[in-house]
């Protein structure tokens, strides 16, 4: 009561400026009249409670004053209201700041200026929604008419790029490029010994040998697609590419490797035929071996390279699948080393013994083989596919960052995805302390200035405009803060690619 008795004698702009500049208790205000009439009590007590109720109703009033102040680009501006860029020449125009890094800030128009101009170019609202219908109708036919005419442009003028070559020429592309050309020259001199030979195992070989060549080409087919640039269908890319045709490749080695492995050497079993000279199939075996080591020596050097670079483990790196063009290369070299050796001592015992039984022992092993081998590659692919959170530590890293800026009170939500090829995705809801970013825009500001521009204020409507423009501003810093720290958190973990920080 002695607060509401201490303000109805004096303007509330009175109490502004002393609040802020002496900075006088409430306590220390000597009132001018009687408090202990009950009449002024209640009366004060009636315009308190009415001023508190029309303050919180007010707050909820948002009108065409307020609305009227919304920015719209250019781009929009003539869009949406069939304006000529001749038109925003002497319309105001407003800076603001980019979301993006690497933007640099652009302008827009306030959107009751642009409705203006409208209706001034067009007359009414009627003709302006006459020109917008008839600009729609126009669009479209257009999009009807090149549709077709467009298609085929698609295949026929596509041409490949510099950076799809390029990445064919080192890492991963290199690997599974030398890896194609070992694997179709081996399937063709395995499949000649077939022939000439009818053994289970070298037929078992040759489509072990095809299989690694269709695979490896799908992986060619991922890596040409994974470095294409984001567009707004796809905004995060498609680096995921890689991880698809190795999902697709580990399918095809059990379908196709793995499933005619099995199939011929059950068909061994069940009718056995005499084999004939195994001596062409020893020599092509021994020259698929060198081959093959060759091509796993590339992919364990490449391997070996890129697990030193991100600071893990050979293990580690391919158990978690980060690199699995490489990876598929790998295991299928691995598993073709490890064949070879066991078809050739399968065979030699069918030569030893004269048995045919052993030779298609032979055929079902290497299809057992295969198809662990592409178990675990339809397991790594579709755990990456299916988005996995990155190790703990390294989220424990990326938090501490965030909790260590002064300008944050706290980390919730957080949820850091590898969304391929090592790439982050870092998400977080963050509590700002807006004394912080409060004090960061007053330090930017004129205090002399701003003190001054508070004494000025006399009436209601002059302390709104006070509060919007610099609660406005306000805003725009916190901004400015999401964007300094997402910038900061990029250039301290260059495998963060996409940071999104909520405000809370």
């Amino acid at each position: 009561v002695s607060m509401f008795l201490s303000l109805a004698h004096r303007p509330w702009h009175v109490f502004f400026r002393v609040s802020l500049n002496h900075r006088v208790s409430l306590s220390q205000w000597t009132p001018r009249f009687n408090h202990s009439s009950h009449e002024t009590k209640l009366f004060v007590l009636f315009f308190g409670c009415f001023f508190i109720v029309r303050a919180v109703l007010k707050k909820r009033d948002y009108g065409a004053k307020y609305t009227k102040n919304n920015f719209i680009t250019a781009v929009r501006a003539m869009n949406e209201f069939c304006l000529k860029p001749s038109d925003l020449e002497q319309l105001r125009k407003i800076r603001r700041r980019s979301p993006h890094d690497d933007t640099e800030a652009f302008t827009v128009f306030l959107r009751s200026d642009v409705e203006a101009k409208a209706l001034d170019v067009w007359g009414s609202p009627e003709a302006l929604a006459r020109e917008r219908k008839l600009r729609k109708e126009v669009e479209r036919e257009y999009q009807e008419s090149t549709f077709f005419l467009n298609q085929p442009l698609v295949f026929t003028t596509r041409n490949p790029r510099s950076g799809q070559r390029a990445s064919f020429m080192q890492g991963p592309g290199k690997v599974v490029m030398v890896a194609i050309c070992i694997n179709g020259l081996n399937f063709v001199f395995k499949l000649l010994a077939w022939v000439y030979t009818g053994s289970a195992s070298m037929f078992s070989e040759a489509i072990h040998s095809l299989a690694d060549t269709c695979n490896q080409a799908l992986l060619a087919i991922g890596i040409s697609q994974s470095i294409r640039n984001p567009d707004a269908v796809h905004p995060y890319g498609f680096s995921n590419m890689r991880y698809i045709a190795s999902l697709i490749s580990g399918v095809g080695i059990f379908m196709m490797g793995a499933g005619l492995s099995w199939y011929h050497g059950i068909m061994g079993l069940l009718h056995p035929e005499p084999i004939q000279s195994l001596l062409w199939a020893y020599c092509i075996l021994a020259g698929s071996l060198v081959s093959e080591g060759a091509t796993l020596l590339v992919a364990i050097n490449e391997i070996r390279r890129s697990a030193n670079q991100q600071g893990c483990t050979f293990v580690d790196y391919v158990l978690e699948s980060r690199d699995p063009s490489t990876n598929v290369v790998l295991l299928e070299d691995a598993a073709a080393v490890l064949g070879v050796i066991f078809a050739a001592g399968c065979m030699g015992l069918t030569s030893l013994t004269g048995n045919p039984t052993y030779d298609s022992l032979g055929s079902l092993g290497v299809g057992t083989l295969l198809g662990a081998v592409s178990a675990f590659l339809i397991y790594t692919n579709t755990e990456a596919l299916l988005g996995r959170s990155i190790k703990a530590d390294r989220v424990q890293k990326l938090t501490e960052f965030l909790e260590s800026d002064p300008a944050v009170r706290g980390i919730h939500d957080v949820k850091a995805t590898d969304i391929g090829l090592s790439k982050v995705r870092f998400k977080a809801e963050v509590d700002f302390d807006g004394r912080v970013v409060t004090r960061s825009y007053l330090e930017k500001q004129d205090i002399d200035q701003l003190l001054n521009d508070i004494q000025q204020v006399k009436t209601t409507e002059e302390l709104e405009n006070f509060m919007l423009k610099h609660g406005e501003n306000i805003i725009d810093t916190l901004g400015v803060e999401v964007d300094r720290l997402e910038k900061e958190l990029k250039q301290r973990n260059p495998e963060v690619r996409h940071v999104d920080l909520e405000i809370l």
